[in-house]
C-alpha cells in the first residue's frame, strides 16, 4: 500500500505537493468515494483513483533485475547531473524506480519496479530477504574479528543483526582479503561501515545475490525482466 499523493504523483498527474492540495480540496476519489485525508493508503493495482472525475492511468507492474555498475546513483534522477540507474531503462515506458539502493561506488544486483507494494515488502525492516556481498577489504580479519561481525557490530550507535561472514581468499603481498558477507538488513552503507568498524576498510564491494536471485551471465549495465514465478518466490521469502 502507498500514500495516495505518492501514487498520483507517480502517475504523472502532478507533483506530490500539488497532489496533496488536490486531495485536501476534495478533488480526488478512491473507488468513487471522495478522500480528503493525506495519509490515506491505496493500492495502485487494485483501487480506482480519479482526479476531477478522470481515472489516473494504471500501469501493469513490471520487475527488472539489473547489474548496477559502479559510479551510478540508485535513483531516478540526480540534482548533480550524475548517471542514475533509470538511464539504463530509457526504452521502458513504465515509471520504474529502484528497490532500495546500492551505494555510488558499489556494483551488483539491484531490483527495479513500478510496484510500490512489492518494493515496500522487500524493503520492510522486518523482511528477512538475504543479500550476499563480496567485499575486497584491507588486511585479513582474524578469527575473532570474523566472529564479531557474525554476532553483530555497532555502527551508527546501533548493533547490526547477525551476519554470515567467511574469507574466500587472502593476499599477503597486496594486504587484502576477499570476504563474502550475507545480511538481511538494509541500513545505509551497512557493509562498508561494518568492515570499517572492524578495522578492515572496504576497497571494492559488489552485491552478488538478492534472496535467491543471482546476476547470472549479466554484465555491468545489463538487465533482464523477472519472471512471474521469481516475483512470487521473492514475495514469499519476505517475512513482514
Amino acid at each position: 500500500m502507498e500514500r495516495l499523493q505518492k501514487v498520483i504523483a507517480h502517475a504523472g498527474v502532478t507533483s506530490r505537493r500539488k497532489a496533496e492540495k488536490l486531495i485536501e480540496e476534495g478533488r480526488v476519489t478512491v473507488n468513487k468515494e471522495t478522500v480528503r485525508e493525506l495519509g490515506t493508503k491505496v493500492s495502485p493495482q487494485k483501487d480506482t483513483i480519479e482526479v476531477d472525475g478522470v481515472p489516473i492511468d494504471k500501469e501493469e507492474p513490471v520487475y527488472f533485475l539489473f547489474y548496477k555498475p559502479k559510479q551510478v546513483i540508485s535513483a531516478v534522477k540526480d540534482d548533480k547531473g550524475r548517471k542514475v540507474v533509470t538511464d539504463f531503462f530509457e526504452e521502458v515506458e513504465e515509471r520504474i524506480f529502484p528497490v532500495g539502493r546500492l551505494d555510488y561506488d558499489t556494483s551488483g544486483l539491484l531490483l527495479l519496479t513500478n510496484d510500490g507494494e512489492f518494493a515496500n515488502v522487500m524493503m520492510h525492516p522486518k523482511s528477512k530477504v538475504l543479500k550476499t556481498y563480496i567485499a575486497k577489504v584491507k588486511g585479513k580479519p582474524s578469527k575473532e574479528t570474523l566472529q564479531k561481525l557474525q554476532r553483530g557490530i555497532h555502527i551508527d550507535g546501533k548493533k547490526t543483526a547477525p551476519a554470515q561472514v567467511r574469507v574466500k581468499s587472502a593476499n599477503k603481498k597486496a594486504d587484502a582479503s576477499i570476504i563474502e558477507i550475507v545480511i538481511h538488513e538494509g541500513r545505509n552503507q551497512q557493509v562498508r561501515k561494518m568492515f570499517e568498524a572492524a578495522g578492515h576498510p572496504v576497497k571494492k564491494l559488489k552485491r552478488e545475490k538478492y534472496g535467491y536471485l543471482t546476476l547470472g551471465h549479466l554484465k555491468p549495465g545489463e538487465k533482464r525482466v523477472l519472471k512471474p514465478f521469481e516475483v512470487k518466490k521473492l514475495k514469499e521469502s519476505a517475512v513482514t
